[in-house]
This record gives structure tokens, sequence and C-alpha cells, in this order.
């Protein structure tokens, strides 16, 4: 048989309709493409099959998490090309089935078909997660965190450094980005303390603790009481070593607990850090009025969620394939828009929306370089195949903040009670309260 990658690159081309940007080399050692470009590795023929039983995203994602399909060269730059090939591709709404009315796809799919072999498609790689209808349940809910956060504390270790948060921080001068990962997660702990106006007395509670840094840095730093919730037993167990280790068991409380169940309320202040991701569109407005409820009249909320682009037909919505099969079963992302009108609609006064999207691509840069550094340990940590869903969905997801595909936004409420005073500065951005 001929040289496989020029077929493999004709082909492909056919089927996409523009030139591929990338490189391609094939499991027989030949290869075809720009010079210099990123090599798109197709280590077996099981990765042809993957993608035609399953084309799109989803087959891409399963032939790289098992292996079959690998880049060589820089990893940022061979998924940004192949991102706006697809962006364009996604803009254009050109559908599978759309495409194969040419003859020349159909004849290009029963090319590849052929170089595929006579086998059955390849079993989905045990990381992939059936993917279902989001119910998000307390006990879907707390499915989803346990695949995503239980697979190890040393692992997360590795990848989130000394610091131990797994949401965006925050460079106090961004144009400047030579200071530490860790200087930046604290800078934004303490932003979010200072927007609560915490202070030594007040009670805090915190959604979706994670392993306890915004709890012990509230408690520490600002002297306030503070109880964190988390529905993963191996964030929870984590946490409150830290808490133990810190002196601090006096002031801090870490639960295994689903945010519907708190009823020891008022709090001062509630921070919802990279929690909201998770609780579904069609359980947000109770989320909301929970968080209301919880809060004393003139308590703040701040939400720290990702946001998504809208789209011309928000019913069309779907989660991302890749993200739900393999990292964030049943996570939703909602446009900023929809997020405040929800927290309105719950009660809240929205004081301050502020985007903080080309901090969190810093962010995940770093986590990715940390997770490459350490990489044979990560394998032997979290296995061959969660190492390669970290690496790839981190490096994407810096790529979608740096193209404004997806952002991040604090958003800053206040149950304001009915005198009508807030509590709130007149100039809210000093946060010097």
């Amino acid at each position: 048989m001929a040289d496989a990658a020029p077929r493999l690159r004709e082909l492909f081309e056919q089927v996409l309709g523009v030139p591929l940007p990338v490189g391609i080399r094939a499991w027989d050692g030949s290869q075809a493409g720009p010079p210099g470009a990123p090599v798109l590795v197709v280590r077996h023929r099981r990765a042809l099959r993957r993608l035609l039983w399953k084309p799109g995203e989803l087959g891409l994602a399963r032939a790289w998490v098992a292996g079959d399909l690998d880049v060589e060269g820089d990893l940022y730059a061979a998924l940004d090309l192949m991102a706006g090939l697809l962006w364009e591709r996604d803009e254009d709404a050109r559908t599978l089935a759309e495409a194969l009315r040419d003859p020349g796809v159909r004849a290009a799919v029963r090319g590849l078909v052929r170089m595929a072999g006579p086998a059955l498609p390849p079993a989905p790689p045990k990381e992939e997660v059936r993917r279902r209808r989001h119910l998000h349940t307390r006990r879907t809910d707390r499915r989803a965190i346990s695949h995503h956060y239980d697979v190890g504390n040393d692992f997360y270790e590795l990848v989130l450094g000394p610091s131990m948060v797994y949401s965006c921080a925050y460079w106090e001068a961004p144009e400047d980005q030579g200071g530490t990962l860790e200087d930046a997660q604290r800078d934004k702990l303490e932003l979010v303390c200072r927007k609560l106006a915490l202070r030594p007395g007040r009670r805090l509670l915190d959604v979706g603790c994670g392993w306890g840094s915004m709890a012990i840095h509230a408690a520490r730093e600002h002297g306030v009481s503070v109880v964190g919730i988390t529905l993963s037993q191996e964030q929870a167990a984590y946490a409150r070593k830290r808490v133990a280790d810190e002196g601090l068991t006096d002031r801090v409380e870490i639960r295994v607990q689903d945010y519907r169940d708190v009823t020891d309320g008022p709090y001062d202040a509630i921070s919802s850090i990279g929690m909201a991701e998770h609780v579904g569109s069609e359980r947000y407005l109770e989320y909301a009025r929970t968080l209301h409820r919880l809060l004393t009249p003139g308590g703040r909320l701040l939400n720290h969620q990702i946001a998504r682009r809208p789209q011309r037909d928000e019913s069309a919505y779907d989660v991302d394939a890749f993200i739900d099969a393999y990292v964030f079963p049943d996570g939703e992302l909602a446009p900023i828009g929809t997020t405040v009108s929800q927290l309105e609609r719950a009660g809240f006064e929205v004081r301050d929306v502020e985007s903080i999207r080309e901090h969190y691509a810093l962010t995940l840069r770093r986590w990715v370089a940390n997770l490459e550094a350490g990489w044979e340990r990560a394998v032997g940590l979290a296995g061959f195949g969660r190492a390669r869903v970290w690496r790839l969905y981190m490096a994407a997801s810096a790529l979608s903040f740096e193209h404004n595909r997806i952002g991040v936004n604090q958003v800053l409420a206040v149950r304001t009670p009915e005198s009508g005073r807030s509590g709130m500065p007149l100039r809210s951005r000093t946060w010097n309260v």
C-alpha cells in the first residue's frame, strides 16, 4: 500500500472542504503537510474508526484519550489551528449530513472507511462518562462532582501547585506576568474577601469550597467564621487537615453537603467560586434563591463563574461533548447576561460585574506547565488517559479564553433590605471597605 499520510490528508481535506493547516503522520511512519507546522500523529487505524463511528469532537476526544491520536510540536499552536478551522465551520453551520450530500465527500468517507479497516468501533476509553440527561438531582450532582474532583489530591497538588485553588487566579498587574501562580491565587482570594467586606465577627458560607483555600484565607486574614461545603469526600478530608494544620478549627468548618441542604443561615457573606457551572440551567434560579435566603439583609454574594458567548438561537445550545463526557459531567455554561438576570429574579441587587477572562488563560497555561513538568508522576497518579484528558482540556480552554469564546466573571450582588440601604460604598471598585 502507498504511504498512508498523503492519502489521509487528501481524504480529510475532501471531507472538510478546506486545506488542513497541520501536518499528518500516519501509523506507517509516512508524513504529509506544510513544513514547520505542528503534526497530527495518527498512531493507529483505530483513530479512524473512532472518528468514523462518532464524527466530530467526541470521536477526536476518544482517539486522543486512548493515545491513538497525538500532536507533535506545539500543542497550543495545533489546537489553535484546528479550532480556527472548526470554529469557522460551526459559524457556517455546515453539518456532516449536509456535507454528505456532496458526491465527493461521500467518496472521501468511503476512502477513509477502507483505510480504517474492517473492524468494529473500539470501545470508548474507560475515562468516559456515559452521557445522560442533565437532571441535577442531589445524587447526580454528587456523582458528577466525584468524577471530576475525586481523582486524587496528589494529582491536583501537582497541577494546581501549593495554593490548591482550582479557579481563575488574579494578577494584580496583568501586564507583568512574571509573578507566581501562588501569588496570583492569593491575590484572587484577597480580592474576593475585599468585595465581600469581610471583617472579624462576620460569618461566611463558601459554596463549593474545594480544598479549603478560600475558607482558610478568609478566616486567617480577615478573622471571619467560615462554613465551607463540598460534595467531594476527598476535598473535604484534605481541607479539614489543612484547617487543623493552620490552627483554625475554631473558625472553619468543612462539610460534605449540598447547597440545597444548608439550613443554618443567615450568613453575612457567601462566596461561590467556580461552583455555579455545576448547577445547571434548570436549577439555577433555585440556586440563586437558596443563596439569597441564606444571607442576612445587606449580606453580599460573590459569584465567580465561567460564561459562554450567547447564541443566535439559545434553544440550540448543547454542552460541549468532550467536556461533558470526560471533564465536567452535567456542567453547563450560560451567558453572563443570563446569570445576572437569574440573580436579579432571585431578589439580588447586582452591584458589580468584573470580567477577568484574560486571567484565566494565564492560569490555565500555568496549570498545563505544571502538568507537563510532572508528566510521568501525573500518569502514575491519575492514569494515562486521565492525564491526557486534563492536558487537552486545560490547553484548549486556555485558547478559548484567549479568543473570547468563553469568559469568566465575578458578579457581586447584595440582598438589599427594604430600606434600600445596600451598605455598599459609593465608589465600589476601590474595594477599600
